[in-house]
């Protein structure tokens, strides 16, 4: 099922626009409304409406397509080990990715990998407090969501 699906949440007062390219996930945008040649049927739209409704779903057996740098996918793959519910700052992120938290260079890293991440919802980057690709609003309402 490759192609580009999106679905308007009321609770994110938003769409949730999912790209897959194969089995992967392969991009997550939060766009104002979806577009309209995006398809509202895909079984991951329906688990993250589900989600959104209060369902808890960790999301951690979704297949994403991270292409970023190696030190980055370090991050990203770590910003999935936090747990639904739970935020955590740059610097736990930066140990939990085996990075030194006290230094300057590591802690950009995490910082760069956040903002570039490609697919956050999946890669939750809402559970780290700090720079992430998720906007402000849209990070607020699913810790909300997680709370």
């Amino acid at each position: 099922m490759e192609g580009i699906y999106a679905r308007r949440s009321p609770v994110l007062d938003r769409a949730v626009q999912l790209g897959v390219a194969g089995d992967r996930v392969v991009g997550v945008s939060f766009p104002e409304t979806a577009p309209a040649d995006a398809t509202p049927d895909h079984p991951l739209l329906d688990r993250v409406v589900a989600y959104l409704d209060g369902a808890e779903d960790h999301f951690d057996d979704v297949a994403v397509a991270l292409t970023v740098p190696t030190d980055q996918r370090a991050v990203l793959e770590a910003v999935r080990t936090v747990p639904y519910g739970e935020t955590v700052d740059v610097a736990r992120l930066a140990r939990l990715a085996g990075l030194d938290d006290e230094d300057e260079a590591d802690r950009e890293t995490v910082r760069t990998a956040l903002r570039g991440n490609p697919v956050p919802l999946f890669v939750p980057d809402h559970r780290i407090a700090g720079p992430g690709a998720t906007p402000a609003a849209v990070a607020e309402r699913l810790r909300a969501v997680e709370a």
